[in-house]
Parts: structure tokens; C-alpha cells; sequence
């Protein structure tokens, strides 16, 4: 199997076994410098401090939903997405804010998770 369909089957499996352990959560999450979403959404923790994000029931998302942000090294992390026609969508490497530890800050996007 192809890496990037083995991360895509992976990330099916995790956040459909972690779906009973979501919690609600705000998330808020910038591309481009523009706020793209900031509301309701489901946060599922995951082992090492990886979690993903995802539509609240009864809310509206981004386009991409579940996003993923999968810790590499210490306060670094990778995100990835799945398009609603089921593509990974790679947004790249994410570092942890200093300013706010609950935001991932990546070359062109912030995801912050309260």
C-alpha cells in the first residue's frame, strides 16, 4: 500500500475510534491571513499530543474536515485534511505557538483549538 493511502487509512481509523471520545471544543483556524472558521467544532485527542478536529453536529465546517495535526517532535507537528470528496489535503509542517500554546502555526494557516 502506498504511503499516502496507508496515512489516509490510518486517519479514518483513529478518528473513527476516537469519535466516541470527541469532546466539543472552539476552533479557530486561519489560511492566507483570513480567518477562514471560528466556532463550535469536535476535538478528538489522540496519542502523543496528535489530536483532529472536526464539525460539530448541527454546525457548518470548512471544506476540509477531519484535520489532522500529528506530532512529529517535540512542538512540531504535520498537518493534513480530507476533502469532502475524500482527498489529502497536506497543509505542511506546523510549529507550536509560544504566544498561545493552543494554536499550531504553519507557513500560511494557524489552527487553535480552545
Amino acid at each position: 500500500m502506498k504511503s499516502w493511502a496507508l496515512a489516509i487509512a490510518s486517519t479514518i481509523f483513529v478518528l473513527h475510534a476516537a469519535s466516541a471520545s470527541a469532546r466539543p471544543a472552539r476552533c479557530v483556524i486561519v489560511s492566507n491571513g483570513e480567518k477562514e472558521f471560528n466556532g463550535p467544532c469536535d476535538y478528538m485527542a489522540e496519542s502523543g499530543g496528535s489530536f483532529s478536529v472536526s464539525r460539530a453536529k448541527g454546525h457548518k465546517f470548512l471544506e476540509i474536515d477531519p484535520i489532522s495535526v500529528t506530532i512529529v517532535s517535540p512542538g512540531v507537528a504535520e498537518v493534513r485534511g480530507l476533502t469532502k470528496l475524500g482527498n489529502n489535503s497536506r497543509w505542511g509542517e506546523a510549529k507550536r505557538s509560544t504566544a498561545d500554546p493552543a494554536c499550531w502555526v504553519g507557513s500560511d494557516f494557524k489552527i487553535c483549538v480552545y
